[in-house]
């Protein structure tokens, strides 16, 4: 059975769930394009408000767009600001199943400015019915649970989306740590810190020979405290070949304009610590202490 064509046009959610504020329940789903949106039948019902009416059919035949239902009241209408008209205005269309219709809905994020438009709206005395009063009293539930939790969050939670968010937002921050392609071999450690390293370890100092440990201490006193997953994915862009040997420095693959700094900026906080202590159990106690590992999660090398 072909599909029809409404149905083509509209994305299909990659994740969908319910929201439960209380005992209201508001169907919700993120996008292909990372959209959270909310059902607009469901926002309507949670707000006390149906589907329908002649408020909705006369804003239905204006030229200026399709507001939601529980917002097409004439007396709602000075209350709704620019932001949010732009958010509402026109319903997105999407679908939760291959085998479902397409639902409207609106930005999850136009849901706050939704419940303050009816809040302001009560407050000047515009909303007057009993009708309009409970819807107020609902929007002012709504907008105190959503207080304590951000919208989005509660979308991503009650989608399960919330893991694919960890993710992106993780790959996030290693394209501004990481480069795409190999720079340049610059000098990033300097020599003192290494000084300091053989100091500690009451190793005669020599810029030519280090014991093999070295390299280990550097990526857990470095770049394992750099931020969430930067390590790993260095190892992953950088391996070792057979004989153990690297075709790069690990500091060669992070960005100028953010991994670089991020790398002098921790080396030199390192160095300090460095010289501050008297033995490598002190600078041991010290370094876990100021830069506890990211996420706790890499292995700590130094014994």
């Amino acid at each position: 059975m072909p599909i029809p064509k409404k149905e083509q046009v509209a994305p299909k959610a990659t994740h969908s769930g319910e929201l439960v504020i209380g005992d209201l329940r508001i169907g919700c789903a993120v996008l292909p394009d990372g959209t959270r949106v909310l059902s607009q039948r469901n926002v309507g019902s949670a707000l006390g408000r149906g589907y329908g009416g002649k408020d909705w059919r006369a804003q239905a035949d204006s030229g200026a767009g399709k507001l939601p239902f529980f917002l097409s009241s004439k007396s709602i209408n000075p209350f709704i600001s620019n932001d949010l008209l732009l958010l509402v205005q026109n319903p997105i269309d999407y679908r939760t199943g291959a085998g479902g219709g397409v639902a409207h809905g609106i930005p999850a994020t136009a849901l706050p400015m939704i419940c303050n438009a009816w809040l302001k709206a009560r407050q000047a005395g515009a909303v007057k019915s009993e009708k309009q009063l409970a819807i107020a009293q609902r929007a002012e539930i709504l907008v105190r649970a959503l207080a304590q939790v951000g919208v989005v969050a509660l979308v991503d939670e009650a989608t399960g989306y919330q893991e694919v968010r960890d993710r992106l937002a993780l790959q996030e921050i290693l394209d501004k740590y990481l480069r795409k392609e190999l720079a340049a071999w610059a000098k990033r450690f300097p020599d003192e810190f290494y000084k300091q390293i053989f100091r500690l370890r009451g190793w005669n100092w020599s810029h030519l020979r280090r014991p093999g440990v070295v390299a280990a201490y550097t990526k857990d006193i470095v770049y394992s405290r750099l931020a969430p997953g930067v390590l790993d994915e260095l190892e992953l862009k950088n391996p070792k070949n057979e004989k153990g040997h690297r075709a790069a420095r690990h500091h060669q693959w992070l960005s100028e304009e953010v991994g670089h700094p991020a790398l002098e900026k921790h080396i030199n906080e390192v160095l300090l610590l460095l010289r501050i202590s008297d033995s490598w159990d002190a600078f041991r106690l010290v370094l876990e202490k100021a830069f506890p590992l990211v996420g706790g999660k890499q292995m700590r090398l130094i014994p």
